[in-house]
């Protein structure tokens, strides 16, 4: 049986469902062989990804993903800044590895920090013209090397529903 763990990281946002919620009486005898299979394969495919994310970002920024994910965060935050707690919620971190994954990218010069106008306690998130340039990169490969691999994704995921395409719990 599964227990439910409780969450270490501060900031996951509690609006999202559970799994739990989702499948919260399901005896584990009601998966069959392919459901398992299809989890591993599915799982295996995200890996393969974000392992080569992962090469990818050390190898031509310098960058691990968390704060290859801050940039991208920060850039796609609509229409504002994004803050520092906001951030720690988009990375699902706790707010100080937020802060530490911030201090890395001020001491790149890709982004900075703006004191909030209305709450000096508040720190703003923008992308220096660097970090602009670099995200524009790096968001580009990505974006190409998912569609390269999007075909056997959503087999994956097609194989992960089954034949009608909804859950199976």
């Amino acid at each position: 049986m599964v227990k439910k763990s409780s969450s270490h990281h501060a900031n996951i946002s509690t609006d999202d469902t559970t799994p739990d919620q989702v499948c919260q009486a399901l005896p584990t005898t009601s998966l069959q062989i392919q459901d398992y299979e299809a989890l591993a394969e599915l799982r295996y495919l995200a890996r393969k990804f974000l392992r080569y994310s992962k090469d990818l970002l050390r190898q031509t920024a310098g960058l691990n993903p968390e704060q290859y994910e801050a940039l991208l965060a920060i850039k796609a935050f609509p229409g504002k800044s994004l803050t520092i707690s906001q951030l720690s919620e988009r990375l699902q971190v706790k707010h100080h590895s937020a802060v530490h994954i911030v201090d890395r990218l001020v001491a790149k010069k890709l982004i900075r920090r703006q004191t909030g106008k209305d709450d000096r306690r508040e720190r703003y998130l923008e992308l220096t013209n660097k970090g602009e340039k670099l995200v524009e990169e790096l968001a580009y490969v990505h974006h190409g090397e998912l569609a390269k691999r999007s075909e056997e994704m959503i087999k994956g995921w097609q194989r992960l529903l089954g034949d009608n395409g909804t859950r199976r719990c």
